[in-house]
């Protein structure tokens, strides 16, 4: 038997992590969900432990999946006001929850005589998952241009492109680039009427939004199960359930539509596979997880967490309005908030987003930019920096306060980065091939643009420390253009390296 030396691989891998932002202490306002509770982050990793060698495939041989899913998913129903008739599966992150939902409504439709290619409609603030999902399943994707100032859906622009080749509507509580509650009734109501199935994006909302007031108090409008229309909602248990990566709940009101989820084959000459999910074998470690974080929390911990979540929410959003040329996009629903531009000032005292959130970076604190876009309808939705608030913020709120107004001070005034002038930076013969559309990006053509441009594609995963410029960028080009170099950016930051 071979030897080897734990410590030494134990501790490359120490010294890679020290590259990465830090998921602990809140200066990370995106991608983590700290609880501030190190107990939990033990005992997830001790039931993770548990189950390691444990196989969710198979609930029949691996009877503790069973009940651990079992016993999650029942919380999440009484969580999300489900009777009797909503069953649910524990998957491996909210892409496939919605992939999974969209499947299923798919399937449903066809079941019901629909033909040819359906279609899935949403507002253009809906996960990104979702077009994933539409272009996997087949569905063509329709989105509905919300109010450019507030990113909110106006109801009846949906209502009145609901048609009988509508195999899916999805609405979100709340829309992760603005936090924005859809009009989640009214929506589910006229598909209700329609016989259009509605499915409610909770990913981000689905753990705290139960526990959530509005800003007066008030309780928030119904969103889940108690919606009659709605036949679906994904929460995702690796957000505000605190769970290690990935983890969420799909829940669907119905057996016989749940099943339509399920792939189930015995025309092979091996075992009969049956999968609830798109994943055959896979890890029980999240599921684990999870189910001992319920079980250690249970309703009353999630809700105070909640209310930390909360208060630190109304104090951030204070802080922003406060700042002289920022304001806070919209009428934000849950621990979430995206920051623009306050046009009503004078162009000199004026704060771009993308350099505020680049300055906040050099003082420690990572806020996440987000590029405009232009509607179908031409209205733009403006380019934001977007903060996701957990309850470890409501303890540093004092440091992070510092850093944004320190941060603003440092950007105010200063211009929006030019889309066009950092397309200038790129060989003349290139732009005008991109302009022309006569430019075949393979894989040397867009590594060479990416190293263009300050980005090499080969040697490190990581951005720039400003990344106003690589938004701006993202914006000004052509949108299958900016997709295919950041494809091109990611796949060439795992290809092994030369030796």
């Amino acid at each position: 038997m071979s030897s080897f030396d734990a410590a030494a691989i134990l501790g490359r891998l120490a010294a890679l992590r020290e590259a990465d932002a830090p998921t602990h202490g809140g200066r990370v306002l995106s991608y983590v969900y700290d609880s501030g509770m190190p107990e939990i982050d033990e005992l997830a990793a001790e039931a993770m432990r548990l189950v390691q060698p444990v196989n969710g495939l198979d609930p029949t041989t691996f009877t503790s999946v069973a009940v651990m899913e079992r016993e999650v998913v029942g919380f999440a129903r009484e969580l999300l006001h489900g009777g009797d008739d909503v069953v649910g599966s524990v998957t491996s992150g909210g892409t496939e929850s919605c992939l999974l939902a969209v499947k299923t409504a798919r399937d449903v439709w066809r079941a019901a005589g629909g033909t040819g290619t359906p279609r899935l409609l949403a507002p253009v603030t809906v996960h990104a998952a979702f077009q994933k999902a539409a272009a996997l399943f087949d569905l063509t994707l329709d989105l509905v241009p919300v109010d450019a100032q507030s990113g909110r859906l106006d109801a009846s622009r949906l209502i009145e492109r609901i048609a009988p080749d509508v195999a899916l509507v999805v609405v979100s509580a709340p829309s992760y680039p603005f936090a924005t509650l859809d009009p989640i009734e009214d929506v589910a109501a006229a598909c209700d009427d329609a016989g259009v199935a509605c499915h409610v994006d909770a990913c981000i909302g689905g753990w705290i939004l139960p526990f959530w007031r509005a800003a007066d108090g008030s309780a928030l409008p119904a969103w889940d199960f108690r919606v009659p229309g709605v036949t679906s909602v994904s929460a995702d248990l690796h957000k505000y359930g605190y769970a290690p990566k990935g983890a969420s709940v799909l829940l669907q009101r119905g057996r016989d539509r749940q099943r339509r989820q399920y792939f189930a084959t015995t025309g092979w000459p091996g075992y009969p596979v049956v999968n609830s999910t798109l994943l055959g074998s896979k890890s029980a470690g999240s599921l684990a997880a999870s189910w001992a974080i319920i079980q250690a929390l249970g309703a009353r911990g999630f809700s105070g967490l909640a209310e930390s979540c909360r208060r630190a929410t109304r104090g951030l959003q204070d802080i922003v309005g406060d700042i002289d040329g920022l304001r806070v996009l919209g009428d934000p629903t849950g621990p979430l908030l995206a920051v623009t531009t306050d046009d009503a000032v004078p162009p000199e005292r004026r704060v771009d987003p993308h350099h505020w959130a680049d300055r906040a970076r050099r003082r420690g604190w990572v806020l996440q930019l987000q590029p405009g876009l232009v509607q179908a309808d031409g209205t733009r939705l403006p380019h934001t920096t977007h903060l996701t608030i957990t309850p470890v913020t409501e303890a540093r709120i004092d440091e992070l306060e510092a850093a944004l107004r320190g941060a603003a001070d440092e950007a105010r005034g200063v211009h929006p980065v030019d889309g066009d002038a950092v397309l200038a930076a790129l060989p003349g013969d290139l732009l005008a091939g991109l302009a022309a559309g006569d430019v075949e990006l393979d894989s040397a053509t867009a590594a060479h643009i990416l190293a263009s441009i300050g980005l090499a594609g080969g040697g490190s995963p990581g951005l720039p420390d400003d990344q106003a410029p690589l938004l701006a960028l993202v914006s000004a080009l052509p949108r299958p253009v900016t997709e295919r170099l950041l494809t091109e950016l990611l796949a060439r930051a795992v290809e092994p390296r030369d030796a």
